[in-house]
């Protein structure tokens, strides 16, 4: 098996990610309208600082996982900060280091422009991923709230 490479989505990626993204919901047991996968794609290649950004994750040529990610500004610091929203690794490619080098990639990438502050949520119940998370960032003790 060859080692995980990691690359920006490209227009071409748009059957491979859709799959992917699906998969990701579908582990959430939600769904989403077609105007939104179509909307988030075009968003994806859309430029513009608060633009969400993407990842593919590849083992032997074949994606197997997905990121997407935000900058956006913050009351706390004059730089970004980097919401990394989405996380995937299909279950077949799980425990390849997808999900670690993905997270890696969003690192580097808001590395590069002067961003320390990359963070994320999972649900309580994601005990496999809160593995990995446990392992290469730290837990915040903050608890979401949301205003439905």
């Amino acid at each position: 098996m060859s080692p995980i490479r990691i690359r920006r989505l490209a227009k071409t990626d748009q059957a491979d990610w859709r799959k992917l993204w699906t998969a990701y919901l579908a582990f959430y047991e939600t769904t989403v309208p077609e105007e939104v996968y179509e909307t988030t794609w075009k968003r994806l290649f859309t430029d513009g600082e608060f633009e969400p950004k993407g990842f593919l994750a590849l083992l032997d040529d074949k994606p197997v996982g997905l990121t997407h990610f935000i900058y956006h500004r913050t009351c706390w610091s004059l730089t970004n900060n980097c919401y990394l929203q989405d996380l995937f690794t299909d279950p077949d490619a799980r425990g390849s280091g997808a999900g670690a080098a993905l997270i890696a990639a969003v690192r580097e990438d808001a590395a590069a422009k002067g961003i320390k502050n990359v963070y994320w949520m999972t649900h309580e119940t994601n005990a496999t991923a809160r593995r990995l998370y446990d392992r290469v960032a730290r837990r915040t003790g903050f608890i979401e709230y949301d205003l439905m």
